[in-house]
């Protein structure tokens, strides 16, 4: 009989092995694809919309993706509209409840449309989580990310226990396929 320490061990180790392949998977992605193919906004704030909006008119061969809650959606193309972007360019998702489910209900969508390589657009609060988070989630996927700060209202900087909570979450989305957000009572 296995021990439940030689256990730990040996799950320990393969998680190991399996996201120091990551690292790998974005150089590949980043040598494939260097140049960004999409647009990635997380929803929100209506400021990261507008600011997405407007990056997107310098980038007008990008397809843009939103992630938001179904509820903002409508508005948030009202915005690209009013910056001249087209509803043939976005691509909105109200799938997601929080930062870890904006990668992780994204993922396969974006490697089903082959992308490799996807600007992501946030809060400079909130980029040291969705960074953390998309190299976990979209880095096992293949995809490198090149982060675009949108400055906030002077808004501190989330802390390092969040981070590390949604990095966990983003292992446990890896190794069982869920998120982890139904342990939100908030969402319940």
């Amino acid at each position: 009989m296995v021990s439940r320490r030689k256990l730990l061990k040996l799950i320990g180790l393969v998680l190991a092995v399996w996201i120091s392949i990551i690292p790998a998977k974005i150089a590949i992605a980043s040598y494939q694809a260097p140049i960004p193919q999409a647009i990635f906004v997380l929803g929100g704030d209506f400021a990261r919309i507008e600011f997405a909006a407007k990056f997107g008119q310098s980038h007008s061969n990008l397809d843009i993706w939103i992630s938001d809650v179904t509820s903002n959606l409508e508005y948030n193309r009202l915005i690209f509209h009013k910056f001249g972007v087209v509803d043939q360019r976005l691509r909105l998702d109200g799938r997601a409840t929080d930062t870890v489910t904006n990668f992780t209900t994204l993922a396969a969508d974006f490697v089903n449309q082959k992308l490799q390589h996807i600007y992501l657009i946030t809060s400079d609060y909130h980029m040291r989580r969705a960074k953390a988070v998309a190299t976990i989630v979209l880095g096992s996927q293949g995809i490198a990310v090149t982060p675009v700060i949108v400055p906030s209202r002077g808004d501190k900087s989330e802390s390092p226990v969040r981070v590390l909570r949604d990095c966990g979450r983003s292992i446990f989305w890896i190794l069982s396929g869920r998120s982890g957000a139904s342990f939100n009572p908030r969402l319940n």
